[in-house]
């Protein structure tokens, strides 16, 4: 009979053993995991020569404005929006110079959110594949970049 308790014993201490390194690895990912949507919500300022500073999110990509909206409103819908993505985050990290308070979110006519800078919603542009890409940059004389 001794042995047998022994045995389950043994058997319990193991399989707590293995629930902490459960629960320290599920807490670890957790924390990993909050830190990489901290990160992606992020706006940063690059700079490049003969355009000077811009907005992009956390992954380097450009952010735009569009000439035709208005603080608050978004004159972008249809087709537009398929070659002027939309920048949304719930909330935005603002880094270096920038504010946090700058940044909001606006619900567009077609019930999607929008984050705003300084009031004007912002996009992405199709065209941009890579950080650093700026070919959206003055487009039909109604797109440019973001400034901060």
């Amino acid at each position: 009979m001794a042995l047998g308790i022994e045995h389950r014993k043994e058997g319990t201490m193991h399989a707590l053993k293995l629930t902490g390194r459960i629960a320290t690895a599920l807490v670890v990912a957790a924390a990993l995991a909050g830190a990489a949507r901290a990160d992606d919500r992020a706006v940063k300022v690059a700079s490049k020569e003969k355009i000077g500073s811009y907005l992009t999110d956390a992954s380097g990509m450009a952010l735009y404005v569009f000439k035709k909206d208005s603080p608050g409103k978004s004159a972008c819908a249809g087709d537009c929006v398929a070659r002027w993505p939309l920048y949304a985050r719930e909330k935005v990290a603002a880094t270096g110079s920038l504010r946090a308070e700058d940044f909001g979110t606006i619900t567009r006519d077609d019930g999607k959110p929008q984050t705003t800078y300084k009031g004007m919603p912002l996009y992405y542009f199709a065209g941009d594949k890579a950080a650093s890409d700026t070919n959206g940059q003055g487009v039909k004389d109604v797109w440019f970049l973001a400034t901060p």
